[in-house]
Formats: C-alpha cells, sequence, structure tokens
C-alpha cells in the first residue's frame, strides 16, 4: 500500500479480533515511529509496548474514552522527554504509527493523554520517570468487523488557502 493509499484509508478502529498481533508487525509499526520528524533532531520519544492484558484493563480503567484498549491485542504508549517540541514530536511520532499500522492491514485508535488527569497515572503505571509526559495511548489490534465508515472530511477547497487566509 502506498503513503497516500494509507493516509486515506486510515480510520480509528474501536473493536478488535481476539487475535494476537505478531512483534515483527509491532516493531515495524513502533520503527515508523521513530522514523517522524521532531524538531530540531531532538527525538524525545520512547515507547512502551503494553501486551499483557491485566495492565491493558487497567488502562482501559483510567481513561475516560478508552475502555477499548483492554480489548486490543497491543497498546502502544507514546512518552516524550519533556523537551521544547515534546507534544508536536510525540504526535508526529503516533501519526506515523497510525499509518503505518493500516498499511499492515491492523486497525488503531489513538487515545489522548497529555492534557488528561490520568497521565500521570500512566506514566507511573509503565515505570517511566515521573517527569516523562504522556502523548497518547495506541491501541493495535485486528479489526473485529472491517474498517468503520470514514465521517466525511471537509473538501480541500474549503480548507486550502494561497498566499493569506
Amino acid at each position: 500500500m502506498d503513503a497516500l493509499e494509507a493516509l486515506r484509508g486510515r480510520r480509528s478502529v474501536r473493536s478488535y479480533e481476539n487475535t494476537p498481533v505478531e512483534r515483527e508487525l509491532v516493531e515495524t509499526i513502533v520503527d515508523a515511529g521513530r522514523l517522524a520528524a521532531t524538531g530540531r533532531g531532538v527525538e524525545p520519544w520512547e515507547f512502551v509496548v503494553v501486551t499483557d492484558e491485566g495492565m491493558r484493563k487497567r488502562f482501559a480503567g483510567v481513561c475516560d474514552y478508552g475502555k477499548f484498549i483492554s480489548q486490543a491485542p497491543v497498546c502502544i504508549v507514546v512518552l516524550c522527554r519533556d523537551t521544547k517540541y515534546y507534544l508536536e514530536d510525540g504526535s508526529a511520532a503516533t501519526q506515523n504509527m497510525l499509518v503505518a499500522a493500516h498499511a499492515l492491514g491492523l486497525g488503531s485508535c489513538w487515545v489522548a493523554g497529555d492534557k488528561k488527569q490520568y497521565a500521570g497515572e500512566i506514566v507511573r503505571l509503565v515505570g517511566a520517570p515521573p517527569e516523562t509526559r504522556l502523548i497518547c495511548l495506541v491501541s493495535i489490534g485486528y479489526p473485529a468487523a472491517g474498517l468503520p465508515v470514514r465521517k466525511s472530511k471537509r473538501p480541500l477547497d474549503e480548507v486550502i488557502h494561497w498566499e493569506r487566509y
């Protein structure tokens, strides 16, 4: 699948088959995150791959909109050192992973983290240094019933501006 096809076809998936995801696929997804653009070449990211069902249930228990994490066979916790552009860098890495997961035939969903009250709890649960910033949690797995239908996006001619707003 080429990059543009992957971008156009990616959807947020919140329902997964009870099928393990091969380690090589997870490593490929995290590698895509590692290859993201980063401000000043800092690469502040760290990725914690969680396959343990008990830990995923704990994540689901503290997240307000991520209850489905408990059913996903993999959850990638995206963390960053607290640098000037940590949020931009971590978000770029996350987007790369979402697109890579789709290109590999997997579903994924970005669950917010940075500004959530549970951020510190997730950081503590994965054993990261307390000053580490939680960017998000990414559920990964084989979609349970195909990909959801994409809600319509604003058309290009509505969002593109040439020279001035």
